[in-house]
């Protein structure tokens, strides 16, 4: 994150906004400035990311299903915006860490190998001309130096996507179990029960959490660079991705390719998540939710979802009476865990 302070420092905030005796490097000044930051980058990327799921992906046929809420839209809209504020201050505080050294991101490709820190003090006290020299002296020797720069430049690039698959099991893995958490009886009527008033999502509830529960769920993502090496670029491109994939679990389309059906955790997964309470966690992938028996097949896969129900109401089929206690009794179980 220091990349965008740095960006925000040089042409707005020491310009225009900060008095001359607050430096930069003012303890203060940079987390107000990450909060700024913070707050208004989740804004724009919700607003964005939510508006344009809403307008070409959602189907708004879903609107009609009689689950969905009066003014749903406008509730999840109103009821993120209280809410992102404070996570912003949560999130300002790990990134005022991250600013301040402590993770293991860094700059450069070539100062790195996957699972090597490149910030370590050694690197840290050296340029990285020399010390890739002063290395390459004492792995291989003056003959075979060259040889070395190249692999170190080789495994640096290829640290990128190798980085990207361990971020992504990573978050996966942590996701789960805090999100498996949040549900626990005497945690879920405090802190994550309001995600799930939307039973039929809209992306607008992507980020309709209580402040507590979203930034917990945001965890694994700040965890990672403090535990294993990160590209910084890389690091700010995985955030992105991660909101925008918040979004698209929640866009109400189903559509998914047969390959990946019983691999990715997609939106008809998570619909059936806010649908049925206690099933399918997990954030990116089933893995997780197959490990700790909470997976669930998708009813929309099965021609049992939100869709299908509204397209069998409309034309006046009605589920057998076994169907109907089945689907009653989900319901009360629903309501007596989310009441207790």
């Amino acid at each position: 994150m220091d990349i965008v302070l740095n960006y925000c420092d040089q042409y707005f905030f020491t310009p225009y906004v900060y008095p001359a005796s607050w430096p930069e490097d003012y303890m203060l000044r940079q987390f107000i400035s990450l909060l700024t930051i913070a707050n208004t980058g989740g804004y724009v990327l919700y607003f964005l990311t939510a508006t344009a799921s809403y307008l070409f992906l959602f189907d708004r046929e879903l609107m009609k299903h009689p689950k969905f809420l009066e003014n749903q839209v406008r509730k999840e809209i109103i009821y993120t915006c209280k809410s992102l504020p404070l996570m912003g201050v949560l999130t300002a505080a790990v990134f005022l860490f991250e600013v301040l050294g402590y993770t293991k991101l860094y700059d450069d490709l070539s100062q790195t190998r996957f699972g090597k820190n490149p910030s370590s003090p050694r690197l840290s006290a050296c340029r990285a001309e020399t010390c890739r020299e002063t290395q390459a002296q004492e792995l291989v020797g003056w003959r075979g130096q060259q040889r070395w720069f190249d692999s170190v430049r080789f495994s640096g690039y290829w640290s990128v996507p190798i980085n990207v698959v361990a971020f992504i099991l990573f978050t996966d893995m942590g996701i789960y179990w805090i999100h498996r958490f949040l549900h626990h009886r005497f945690v879920y009527k405090h802190i994550h029960k309001a995600h799930h008033k939307w039973l039929v999502p809209t992306p607008f509830a992507s980020h309709a959490f209580h402040p507590i529960d979203g930034f917990l769920q945001s965890c694994p993502y700040h965890i990672y660079p403090f535990l294993i090496p990160l590209h910084k670029w890389t690091y700010l491109a995985l955030f992105v991705f991660v909101n925008v994939w918040t979004v698209s679990i929640h866009d109400g389309d189903f559509r998914v390719p047969s390959i990946l059906k019983p691999l990715v955790n997609g939106s008809a997964h998570h619909t059936d998540h806010h649908l049925f309470y206690n099933y399918n966690y997990g954030q990116f992938f089933t893995l997780w939710d197959r490990i700790g028996g909470s997976f669930k097949y998708p009813s929309a896969f099965e021609g049992k979802g939100p869709k299908d129900e509204l397209k069998n109401s409309e034309n006046g089929v009605l589920p057998t009476a076994a169907k109907g206690a089945k689907v009653l009794d989900r319901v009360l179980r629903h309501r007596t865990a989310t009441s207790n």
